[in-house]
């Protein structure tokens, strides 16, 4: 029976490519089950093999608790220090017992055991090699199709899923077809770990373009930011430190080859190559392309943008559903509002305007003063506060010892005054516009603000659902409330 013990690890071993351990393992297991079937209580029992010549002892065990609830399987801890002093709660008590000589039926559901405890360490083993493959894009074959996702059958016995909402929209599988997507998790459940694969992430065009393009591969572009629409269209951004690359033009290809070969993965998904540039401005303009921006106008403040761009190209700006601007400012990270030159000029015109009359009443400023900050880009006393020293060093017009003095006067502001002067200050940081729409107060305001809503152009592009949190409005007070911000934005019927 030793010599048969040793034989049979080193066969299976050899054969299935399994550690020893892990068919000792599984003969233990297997002999333990064995052996419980001889008893007619249902006991514990623990088999220990000896690596090097195969004999094996025979355990019976109880588990050290306070208060027995299981006699065949538990012992107090009283009873137990009677056989070792030293031993406390949760530790197993030991017996050796009779190895029993095994029949017919023994011998089976041993093998039974060993013969899934193999097909265990062969899972647990395939598994392990996945991991390697985490983030990285994997190849499998339709398996079975379900409404909510299908399986694929990635190698090994192993099966992935895809889940709907990993697919790409109007997606459609048949059983055999061969499907590539992104595994982004593996997660241990009960019956074992089981694969997530997408084809909707992010990562999974990053992956794509690291296929096609070897330059990506080989670190010489870098993919700074990616924006996508699933199955629609994606904006990626990329640069390089080499200056003999065209970052753009290598990933696009010969006559568009590259890209449309990750394009055509993704199911005609349309890809727009964007040149990367540390200048938010820049960025913006290469963002919105194929639109052509007139000009740009940058809140540092609020963060937004505001892109002027002429009335014919106004509708390719915006895209289709907004698509375009959308995926811009999840590309650069900037709140954009597209609109024409003559509707930039204008909504400029009223801001400055506000402006000149925040700066002189809150920070006492002369005209030039407040005409410089305003040109540098500066609309809000918390822009000067929170400005770095080099950016408001930088503003042509005003002294550096003036401008830091002005400085310190709004971070003075923005810290010492009363909730209630607080409260003033910011109505008259936001446009003034908003402080004469019906149905707004106080907490309308301060809801508002915490929302970043601070012009009328913002308040035009929200919806009902957007201010539902705010309970001193009704949905058909909001309604009202966006509908004559509109009016007065889109429309120009200021009352």
């Amino acid at each position: 029976m030793n010599k048969e013990i040793l034989s049979v690890v080193d066969a299976v071993s050899h054969e299935k490519s399994i550690p020893r351990e892990k068919i000792f393992e599984a003969l233990e297991s297997a002999l333990a089950i064995a052996t419980k079937k001889k008893y007619d209580q249902d006991i514990n029992i623990r088999v220990c093999i000896n690596r090097k010549n195969g004999s094996f002892n025979t355990y019976r065990r109880w588990l050290v608790v306070n208060i027995v609830s299981n006699p065949t399987k538990e012992i107090t801890l009283e009873a137990a220090r009677f056989e070792d002093k030293a031993i406390q709660l949760d530790d197993y008590m030991e017996d050796c017992i009779h190895s029993v000589t095994f029949d017919r039926i023994a011998t089976q559901i041993a093998k039974q055991v060993i013969i899934q405890k193999v097909r265990e360490a062969e899972r647990e083993i395939s598994i392990n090699q996945f991991y390697k493959k985490k983030g990285h894009i994997i190849t499998g074959t339709v398996k079975k199709i379900n409404r909510d996702y299908i399986i694929l059958d990635v190698g090994n016995n192993i099966d992935g899923i895809i889940m709907r909402e990993d697919m790409l929209p109007r997606e459609n599988f048949r059983i055999n077809d061969r499907v590539r997507g992104l595994l982004y998790n593996i997660s241990h459940e009960t019956h074992g770990a089981q694969l997530f694969i997408s084809r909707s992430n992010a990562d999974m065009l990053i992956e794509l373009f690291r296929i096609e393009v070897p330059e990506i591969g080989e670190k010489l572009i870098e993919i700074k930011a990616i924006a996508r629409d699933p199955g629609l269209r994606s904006k990626i951004a990329v640069m390089t430190c080499d200056g003999r690359i065209d970052p753009v033009g290598a990933c696009v290809g010969m006559r568009g080859a590259r890209v449309q070969a990750v394009s055509s993965e993704l199911c005609g998904e349309r890809i727009d190559v964007i040149l990367w540039d540390n200048n938010p401005e820049k960025f913006v303009i290469n963002s919105m392309s194929p639109a052509d921006v007139s000009s740009i106008i940058l809140d540092s403040s609020t963060n937004t943008i505001n892109i002027s761009v002429k009335a014919c190209n106004l509708a390719q700006a915006i895209g289709r559903n907004g698509q375009n601007v959308r995926l811009a400012s999840q590309l650069t990270g900037w709140e954009l509002n597209v609109m024409t030159s003559l509707d930039l000029k204008k909504n400029n015109k009223f801001k400055k305007k506000e402006c000149f009359q925040v700066f002189k009443n809150k920070l006492n400023l002369t005209d030039n003063n407040i005409s410089a900050l305003v040109s540098a880009g500066f609309y809000s006393i918390q822009s000067i506060a929170n400005a770095p020293i080099h950016a408001l060093l930088s503003i042509t017009g005003i002294k550096s010892d003036v401008i830091l003095s002005i400085q310190k006067k709004a971070i003075f502001i923005l810290k010492n005054y009363s909730d209630k002067s607080v409260e003033k200050f910011n109505k008259n940081c936001i446009d003034s516009g908003l402080l004469h729409l019906k149905h707004i107060n106080k907490i309308v305001i301060k809801k508002l603000i915490e929302k970043k809503i601070y012009t009328l152009e913002h308040l035009a592009e929200q919806s009902i659902d957007d201010l539902n949190d705010i309970t001193a409005l009704t949905s058909i007070q909001a309604g009202k409330l966006i509908m004559e911000a509109r009016n007065i934005c889109w429309f120009h019927e200021r009352k």
